[in-house]
């Protein structure tokens, strides 16, 4: 139980780096293609390689029942959110997508709060909660002041929309869980999201040509394969069947923790004093909500 539980923390330390990068890759490469065709792509060419290695080992394709709750997973995980909020860094910074993604733990605590009646969110768990988002605030505080454009509320309902469906998406994946290889789960999801979300863009004309991306992008999208795909949505998928969901979602607020150091610290990004306070906060509000769920926990005991 221990080992699971630390395999657990493992995976969700994935998801909380590595997804604090792919806001970057992800603005880089929707700078020279449509941001749902970066989604698309990115999702189909993951989903192909899982689905098909588990076919080339023996798999066979699950049953109608199993393939309409993945499918069902895919539309709000991967369809609505990712796509969406890919499409949204069009017209909105990675640092400011990053803010709003982090409304997810608040959204995950209210969607549980609402879809299961033993679930018990506490005063100090909604606190640490509201301070973590506090301190998400505070790092891109600056960045916000700068966000007017045409396109601006736009991209901010894109993300919110996002948002909403991935925190929708997380409770339901954590109380529907298919009896199927967890890997061959995830690359049903991404297959059928890639399928879904390239028909979309081929319908809307949201698409380009190979030649017409450039190297960055080509490298901003492999990225997203290989980091943000295969290695921390597979992690993402774990995690979601092994801790509280309201306790997975804290890796929303770690995010833009990672975007901001990684900045600093790889592109000699500008370190002020909000990010350097709003940093405290943010883990302080993750310090209290892992307090609450282990005492949650060893009071259940």
């Amino acid at each position: 139980m221990k080992r699971d539980l630390y395999k657990a923390y493992i995976a969700l330390g994935i998801v909380s780096f590595f997804w604090g990068t792919t806001f970057i890759a992800s603005r880089i490469g929707a700078q020279h293609m449509p941001g749902l065709f970066v989604s698309g792509i990115r999702q189909f060419v993951s989903g192909s390689i899982l689905v098909g290695f588990f076919l080339i080992r023996g798999y066979h394709l699950p049953g109608r029942a199993i393939l309409k709750k993945i499918s069902i997973q895919s539309i709000f995980l991967l369809c609505i959110a990712n796509g969406l909020l890919t499409w949204s860094v069009e017209y909105i910074s990675g640092g400011l997508a990053a803010v709003i993604a982090a409304l997810v733990p608040l959204f995950i605590a209210l969607f549980t709060a609402w879809l299961s009646k033993c679930s018990k969110i506490s005063r100090l768990m909604l606190i640490g909660l509201l301070i973590g988002f506090t301190g998400v605030f505070t790092i891109f505080y600056d960045y916000m002041s700068q966000m007017h454009s045409k396109t601006f509320l736009l991209g901010v309902v894109l993300a919110v929309i996002s948002t909403l469906s991935w925190s929708f998406g997380t409770v339901y994946t954590s109380r529907q869980k298919p009896p199927i290889d967890i890997l061959f789960n995830v690359g049903l999801q991404m297959l059928i999201a890639g399928i879904v979300v390239l028909t979309v863009c081929i319908i809307t004309g949201k698409y380009v040509s190979p030649a017409q991306i450039d190297q960055p992008s080509w490298l901003a999208l492999g990225y997203l394969i290989v980091f943000g795909s295969l290695l921390a949505y597979s992690a993402y998928v774990f995690v979601i069947g092994k801790l509280p969901p309201t306790q997975v979602s804290m890796y929303a607020y770690i995010n833009p923790v990672v975007a901001v150091l990684l900045g600093w610290l790889l592109l000699s990004e500008k370190m002020n004093a909000n990010m350097i306070v709003g940093t405290i906060i943010t883990l302080v509000g993750v310090y209290l909500v892992n307090r609450e769920f282990k005492k949650q926990k060893h009071e259940s005991n």
